[in-house]
């Protein structure tokens, strides 16, 4: 790690100019519990690091129009201990909560998470089915982006070289909503999710689910947003017909690999199973039930 120019700007501005300035070779801390890993291990070799936790408002979150702007450096910490997130965006906070150690959680951010690009990233799933937007600022300004579309495959995203994450905008909860996120992993803490499954679904007064976002991550090179797998519950009560063309819905969209963590037929099935019971715990907390807790826990 000898030889690595450290910047810390106090604005947007100067971080996209220290971007520039690196010429391709620059790479930006949010967290830094992937960056600094991976320059100990050899495996990125950025000549210049741009810390952008100085950055007045990208490690916090505020409520903005019934919703939450949360900054791209916020951690996980901050996260959890947010009472309003918690509340209006239960799935969300979770997926960002089982991104490391308790240690890690102090600086694990969202950002971090989506632009390392991992297909089995904990918190994209969850943004995605959340419908989350990402403001990227850049030399000619600013742009808006569903999280959807950043990664474009392992370690890879659609961001220009000079380009920033800033934040996630996650919208107004209508009544009667709820989103779950659940992953499977070998151990029961502090491992990588086989596979993971995220759910956002709003009611009617009546129960049947007029709106359901469903993605899944690990299955494929990106997290995905399996359309077909949320138009299969809206219209429906939840009952056993909908949830299995739910769950035959995600296992077409499954692209997986096989390697020693699990096979492509076991993940598919799995995935399959994560959703519906994803699907189930969003329900139980859009209808405010007391099951909703103990589902997840």
């Amino acid at each position: 790690m000898s030889g690595v120019e450290y910047i810390s700007p106090g604005t947007v501005a100067e971080a996209i100019s220290a971007l520039q300035a690196a010429g391709g070779n620059g790479r930006l801390l949010a967290g830094g519990t992937d960056l600094l890993v991976q320059m100990r291990g050899g495996r990125a070799k950025p000549k210049v690091v741009i810390d952008l936790k100085g950055i007045p408002g990208i490690a916090a979150i505020r409520e903005e129009a019934g919703g939450f702007i949360i900054g791209a450096a916020a951690s996980g910490a901050l996260i959890g201990e947010h009472e309003g997130l918690r509340k209006a965006w239960p799935g969300v906070v979770e997926a960002a909560n089982l991104i490391g150690s308790t240690q890690v959680q102090g600086r694990a951010s969202l950002g971090g998470n989506l632009c390392n690009a991992s297909p089995a990233a904990d918190s994209v799933p969850a943004l995605i089915a959340a419908g989350a937007i990402c403001v990227i600022a850049g030399p000619n300004g600013q742009r808006e982006a569903p999280v959807e579309t950043i990664q474009s495959g392992p370690g890879k995203t659609t961001l220009g070289k000079d380009e920033v994450l800033m934040a996630f905008k996650l919208p107004k909860r209508p009544a009667h909503s709820g989103d779950a996120y659940l992953r499977l992993i070998p151990r029961t803490e502090m491992d990588i999710a086989v596979v993971g499954a995220a759910v956002s679904v709003t009611l009617d007064a009546p129960g049947k689910c007029i709106s359901a976002r469903v993605s899944i991550g690990a299955v494929a090179p990106t997290a995905l947003l399996v359309e077909t797998a949320g138009s299969a519950l809206v219209g429906s009560s939840f009952d056993d017909v909908a949830l299995a063309n739910l769950e035959a819905a995600v296992a077409v969209a499954c692209k997986p690999i096989s390697d020693k963590r699990g096979t492509i037929e076991y993940r598919t099935k799995v995935a399959a199973v994560l959703a519906r019971r994803a699907a189930l715990i969003a329900r139980d907390r859009a209808q405010g039930s007391d099951r909703a807790q103990g589902a997840a826990s």
